[in-house]
């Protein structure tokens, strides 16, 4: 669930141009968007008089507010808006069950996206340099740096990117805490962050096979990589292909002084060479991301899974371990069977050595009331040990 495809914050050269009318003038600014929403066509101006039933209204109709009231009362706004897509219609008739766990799955994204694009139809400005030229805004310039780079030009952003933004700016600089490592993982943004310690706890748990050099396929903040090298394993590289993961994984291994043992290497998959352990933890979910965060966890067709599965035994060393970790909530939902899985690992000339599962402890594992409860209530992360057949 780490690795992304490459990626680089977006630039100014490539960066679409918003156009708007403002007190009958013409206006540019460049539009950002991290997942790649085109810059809205129809742009209103919106302050503190503007009512969260008009901005909803103007939002669902596909017009963008560029907002130049206080910054806290756009937050407020935004969340008004957030209440009324989650409201249920008073006399609505009652919603048609889904006819499978797949179906309840492929609506509920519907839903997210539906819900994702009403609330980025509210805009915030920035100046050159980051700062928002709002009362009350918070000084946002060092999370806009991290995450973009250098500007020195005006730009446009929704406000549900912006706090997104800030919220992963406060993980990088509080980090996540890691009980294997009893050390804290720093995410970078548009880096997936191990708040789910299933994963984690099985690679430190695992019994390690006879081992001086490991790969960490997919290192994305480089969690798994530093928990090998703690673990004792003398060398470690860990690859991914996404300039933000490696930036960040190179950091994190820097601050927890593992630098000696562990290289960070910009690969799709596999570093040149064999190893006598190699662990893998793709996207569980064979869907299309809608975001570059998203392909942490959705991997259209499997690409990663199927990559690493029909790599690992020319990058094993004979009688080494390959480590897959994989959540079985794909089977759940019927995206995938576990028969496939097997198919998978038997046409790469693998064989499964042995198998350790845990049952997730995050809080929507136990929400009776998300759409998917039922499979996320029956979910289990394994750790395949596998091996050349």
């Amino acid at each position: 669930m780490q690795q992304n495809p490459p990626s680089s914050p977006p630039s100014a050269a490539t960066s679409p141009i918003l156009t708007w009318s403002e007190a009958g003038q013409p206006c540019s600014a460049r539009w950002r968007s991290e997942s790649g929403v085109p810059a809205p066509r129809r742009v209103a101006i919106a302050d503190d008089r503007t009512s969260a039933d008009a901005a909803f209204k103007l939002a669902c109709e596909g017009s963008a507010l560029l907002w130049r009231g206080d910054f806290q009362n756009a937050r407020q706004l935004l969340a008004a808006m957030a209440r009324r897509i989650d409201r249920k219609p008073r006399r609505a008739p009652p919603a048609r069950q889904p006819a499978s766990p797949a179906e309840a799955f492929h609506l509920q994204r519907q839903a997210q996206a539906q819900r994702a694009r009403i609330l980025g139809m509210l805009l915030v400005p920035l100046d050159a340099g980051y700062a928002i030229p709002l009362r009350r805004a918070p000084d946002v310039r060092q999370a806009c740096a991290e995450a973009w780079g250098a500007a020195d030009e005006a730009s446009v952003v929704s406000m549900r990117e912006l706090l997104g933004l800030i919220g992963a700016h406060e993980w990088r600089k509080k980090g996540v805490e890691i009980p294997a490592l009893g050390e804290c993982i720093h995410p970078y943004y548009g880096v997936f962050s191990p708040v789910r310690g299933e994963y984690v706890d099985l690679v430190a748990q695992a019994p390690l096979p006879p081992a001086a050099l490991a790969f960490d396929i997919g290192t994305g903040t480089g969690v798994l990589a530093a928990v090998l090298a703690r673990r004792g394993i003398a060398r470690v590289v860990g690859t991914d292909q996404d300039a933000r993961a490696l930036a960040c994984a190179r950091d994190n291994i820097e601050r927890l002084g593992l630098a000696r043992q562990v290289e960070i290497l910009q690969a799709d998959l596999f570093p040149p060479g064999r190893a006598p352990l190699v662990v893998c933890n793709p996207p569980w979910v064979p869907a299309r991301p809608s975001s570059p965060i998203e392909h942490a966890v959705y991997d259209p067709d499997s690409r990663m899974l199927r990559g690493f599965l029909a790599g690992l035994a020319d990058h094993l060393e004979p009688g080494g371990e390959g480590w897959l970790i994989l959540s079985d909530f794909a089977e759940h939902l019927g995206l995938r069977t576990r028969d496939e899985l097997l198919a998978l690992i038997d046409a790469s000339g693998l064989k499964v050595l042995g198998r350790l599962d845990m049952r997730p402890r995050h809080p929507k594992a136990a929400d009776a009331a998300d759409p998917l409860h039922a499979a996320r209530s029956a979910e289990v992360t394994s750790l395949w040990r596998l091996a050349i057949r």
